[in-house]
């Protein structure tokens, strides 16, 4: 990519454990995309991954004793087509939070 051009289509992958904080981050992202003028699909909820995971609750006895946990993922997918230089600079600026992992495809 030159300096000075644009990507044609940026695809974002957001992934967190915080439900309510993947839907604050998001919305965030979709009012700077549309106040910069960029087109927007999304965005798409992907499958959420639930592993589960069974612990004794007691190390010596008592085999049949046991708790189950799991963990949830949640994921959304941002696509944007025809973005313009200040989208690409705000997506660069903008803060993310500790609990979200972000992945960007060009």
């Amino acid at each position: 990519m030159n300096i000075g051009t644009t990507p044609s289509n940026i695809r974002i992958k957001v992934k967190s454990f915080n439900r309510s904080l993947i839907g604050k981050y998001i919305k965030q992202v979709v009012n700077m995309v549309v106040k910069t003028g960029s087109q927007l699909s999304g965005p798409i909820p992907l499958p959420r991954k639930i592993q589960k995971i069974t612990v004794l609750r007691s190390p010596h006895i008592d085999k049949k004793a046991r708790d189950q946990l799991e963990i949830r993922t949640h994921k959304r997918l941002l696509l944007i087509t025809q973005p313009t230089i200040n989208t690409v600079e705000f997506l660069m600026r903008m803060v993310i939070p500790a609990e979200i992992h972000i992945s960007v495809k060009l």
